[in-house]
């Protein structure tokens, strides 16, 4: 049925539109034979056609437009007959003599139009018959465009400032009349469209139809509820195709010249609001108020506010004034942000109170309104106050603080889109001031997010940390470092997980990383301050369970190396004697993380005898971190922290610390690192990390050496402990300190070294036949012999040098690999360059004979 009824509407469009250009020619043709008679009588049929009821909004206005091209034609007829002796007054008359009163009022306008161009009688006058004249046309489609029609032909023609239609008679409040009474005409017509019957076709169609088949009923849409609300949804989508015709006198309005600040406040104003609140519609009052704020300028919304907002309350309940009030505070924002000098002028009117105070009154007069309206509401105005009043952050604080009271009593929110705005609100301030710190001083700012979900305060505090990342925010005290620990909680500590939801992998560790790299925001230079901060971040990281340590403690531990690197080895505690990084702190901040379990028994012990020590603020800062570290879920990661804070407490000279510490690595070496090229890995960067520690005694050292060791004997594969065991040879010798220097166990750890490749060169020669596996073994030892050789180890003689030499030359494998006679090739050549250097080494070189 329904698209039966498009295909007759297109019939009926093309009737008429057939007839429209028949008479549209005959009119033409006694126009061109100067025959005004006839003119006049085409005209009037050509017009008849608009007189139908059939068509819908849209193609009414394709006849529409085909009349008022028509008319323009017919309008310059008439100017030529003035010219030519035609009395205008004869011809207003005589138009009037038309049959129906459809086509008459369209010759009248016409006429008019003609008749205000010739001057012979006063603009205003004419205007004002005109438009009275058009009140004889009731119907609201029909109404509707005569009335636009008569809008257009006399927007040139108004007696405005500076036209050539003003003179003593005629002012600029004739002009401003004329609109208003025809805009007010407009909208009665255009609201009365909402209560009008259906399309007479669609009335007799209903008529035949045989109601008592309930299929026939529902494929027509006519049964229960369905009937009522389709219509009520074609005359909207129809009415909104029409708004613009009523909304043209608003732009006319304001393109007078006239129309100053003065008369739009006092006139203009005051009767546009009163017809749109008298009006009692929705999609009238919403769209008209929209109007206003964008076709009249900037400076007359500023200059007005407490009118237009006034207006607002009375508006209906269910119209969406969001929408108005928000497209107005970005005007007004926008207007600001292009004239820095009128911000005075906000101030001086108390634009943020009258919008904060007409957005109160709003909410308060739609009891009803969605939690989702207060909330844009209140974003909209939160960005209009730091745009306009970027230095107040007391106005900022204040739209928070409406906010939480119109979200107070409604717990969490559970409407995503609401969510998402409350996400909007809170990132505006960090957008404007591209600082956290200027956010954290407000103080319903973590208020306000306490009425987000888990999901959603996570989002929020992943937007919080890109803006510090993004802006380079450094967060310098412990006070604000706190404040932004409660911000972000729900990236460090989130309730989904100990009540069993499941979070997303990635969205989890990506939020981690991001706490991760925030740490190395929060920074103070001064050693206390920083300390604080550190503290404050261990207790909270503590808080967040096992799966968030591995992202979040190792960065704290580097924070902290930094801190201590910062120190001097020597001197008074920073802290002074009142904070006495003292022997009872350390017992209070240590026994209370016992108490929690999160301390191995060891450090009881270390925490009793440094009880009576006087330890510096590295060392403190160092307890904190063997508190974190047993909580590490990654042993590879905790063992690597463990090295690293090693060398730290040798850089202050705790050595029971820094012994507690390997002892710590050496643990997990035992206990959780089982993969051999692990094993392999985490040996290298023992011996490498022990080599530079000078802060051991000569029992301590002796103990972890010999632990290293024994380490690399027993790894898996041969060529691995061979290399560990000659790396081990490095920890006997140390140039920059005497007191390790120890030839003789150099030696000792390279002939071991030798004997591994042998045995390895045996059991690969049983198993395969011949290997390159040993050649290059015993090429590397070639190699720490002249390190060591080099150095002047007695022990490390030349015959030892040369026997290695002859040794690799008679291995038969090597000529087989280019790899192995290459690297041994470049070796031979280091010893030749070294004897061309000549001095102490060149000759040391040269008593070697290869």
């Amino acid at each position: 049925m329904i698209a039966d009824g498009a295909e007759d509407e297109e019939k009926w469009l093309a009737a008429g539109a057939a007839a429209f250009k028949q008479n549209a020619f005959y009119m033409q043709r006694a126009i061109d034979s100067n025959n005004l008679k006839d003119a006049l009588k085409y005209s009037a049929q050509m017009l008849g056609e608009l007189r139908t009821s059939k068509l819908s909004p849209h193609k009414y206005y394709d006849l529409y437009m085909r009349a008022f091209d028509e008319l323009r034609k017919l309008e310059i007829f008439f100017m030529e007959e003035t010219r030519r002796g035609c009395s205008v007054i004869e011809l207003y008359e005589l138009v009037q003599h038309a049959g129906n009163i459809l086509p008459r009022l369209y010759l009248l306008c016409t006429a008019g139009s003609v008749y205000i161009k010739t001057k012979e009688a006063p603009a205003k006058d004419i205007l004002k018959d005109l438009v009275e004249m058009c009140r004889g046309i009731q119907h609201p489609l029909r109404g509707l465009f005569l009335r636009s029609y008569l809008a257009q032909v006399s927007r040139d023609k108004l007696p405005d400032i500076g036209s050539e239609y003003e003179g003593d008679a005629d002012t600029v409040t004739d002009a401003v009349e004329f609109v208003l009474l025809n805009f007010t005409e407009m909208n009665k017509l255009w609201v009365r469209m909402q209560h009008q019957v259906s399309h007479d076709l669609c009335c007799i169609a209903c008529e035949s139809l045989p109601f008592d088949d309930p299929e026939l009923r529902l494929a027509v849409g006519l049964s229960g509820l369905q009937g009522p609300a389709r219509e009520k949804e074609r005359r909207e989508r129809e009415r909104s195709e029409l708004r613009d015709l009523v909304g043209k006198n608003l732009h006319v309005l304001s393109q007078l010249e006239g129309v100053d600040l003065d008369m739009y406040r006092d006139t203009v104003l005051p009767r546009v609001l009163e017809q749109i609140v008298n009006c009692r519609d929705e999609i009238a009052q919403i769209y008209l108020v929209d109007c206003i704020i964008q076709v009249f300028p900037d400076e007359y919304h500023l200059q007005t506010l407490d009118v237009l907002l006034g207006a607002c309350p009375q508006l209906q309940p269910s119209i969406d004034i969001m929408t108005v009030l928000s497209r107005l505070m970005e005007r007004l924002s926008s207007y600001a942000a292009l004239n820095v000098e009128v911000l005075p002028y906000f101030l001086q009117v108390e634009a943020f109170s009258k919008l904060n105070n007409a957005i109160g009154k709003v909410i308060e007069a739609q009891e009803d309104m969605p939690i989702l309206s207060a909330v844009t509401l209140y974003s909209s105005l939160l960005k209009f106050t730091l745009h306009v009043h970027p230095d107040r952050l007391d106005y900022a604080d204040q739209v928070l603080g409406s906010c939480i009271k119109q979200l107070s009593g409604k717990g969490k929110i559970d409407d995503s889109r609401a969510t998402k705005e409350i996400v909007t609100l809170l990132s505006a301030p960090l957008e404007k001031y591209n600082d956290v710190v200027t956010a954290l001083k407000l103080t319903n700012y973590p208020l306000v997010m306490e009425y987000l979900d888990n999901e959603t305060k996570r989002i929020m505090a992943t937007v919080i940390i890109r803006s510090i990342m993004k802006n380079n925010t450094l967060i310098a005290t412990a006070e604000k470092v706190e404040a932004l620990l409660e911000l972000i909680g729900g990236l460090i500590n989130d309730p989904d997980e100990s009540q069993g939801v499941e979070v997303d992998e990635d969205d989890f560790e990506e939020g981690q990383n991001s706490v991760a790299r925030l740490i190395h925001m929060l920074y103070n230079d001064d050693p206390e301050e920083m300390f604080k901060i550190i503290s404050i971040l261990k207790n909270h990281f503590l808080t967040g369970g096992p799966k968030r340590l591995k992202f979040t403690v190792p960065p704290l531990v580097v924070s902290a190396l930094k801190l201590i690197r910062r120190l001097p080895v020597e001197g008074d505690n920073p802290f002074g004697k009142e904070a006495s990084v003292s022997a009872t702190k350390i017992f209070q901040f240590l026994n209370q993380a016992i108490k929690l379990g999160q301390i191995p028994l060891v450090l009881n012990q270390l925490c009793y005898s440094l009880r009576f020590l006087s330890l510096s603020v590295g060392a403190f800062c160092l307890l904190q971190i063997i508190e974190a570290l047993p909580n590490v879920p990654s042993p590879d990661l905790a063992f690597r922290l463990y090295l690293q804070c090693a060398e730290a407490a040798n850089k202050c000279d705790e050595e029971p610390i820094a012994y507690e510490f390997f002892t710590q690595a050496y643990i997990l070496y035992e206990e959780e690192i089982s993969d051999s090229k692990a094993q392999v890995t985490a040996l290298q960067l023992i011996i490498g990390t022990l080599q530079r520690m000078h802060v051991f005694g000569v029992e301590n050292r002796d103990t972890l050496t010999h632990k290293a060791m024994g380490y690399s004997s027993k790894l898996l594969k041969k060529p691995d402990q061979c290399r560990a065991v000659y790396g081990c040879s490095h920890l006997f010798w140390l140039e920059d300190h005497e007191a390790i220097q120890d030839g003789e166990r150099v030696l000792l750890c390279l002939k071991r070294a030798l004997k591994i490749a042998n045995s390895a060169q045996q059991m690969i020669s049983t198993a395969q036949g011949s290997s390159t596996v040993s050649v290059t073994l015993f090429i590397e030892m070639l190699n720490k012999y002249l390190y060591f050789y080099e150095k002047g180890i007695p022990q490390i003689t030349v015959e030892s040098v040369e026997s290695l030499i002859k040794l690799i030359k008679n291995e038969e494998p090597m000529a087989s690999d280019p790899s192995a006679e290459s690297f041994f090739a470049s070796t031979l050549r280091f010893m030749e360059f070294q004897k061309q250097k000549g001095g102490a080494i060149g000759d040391r070189y040269e008593e070697i004979k290869v």
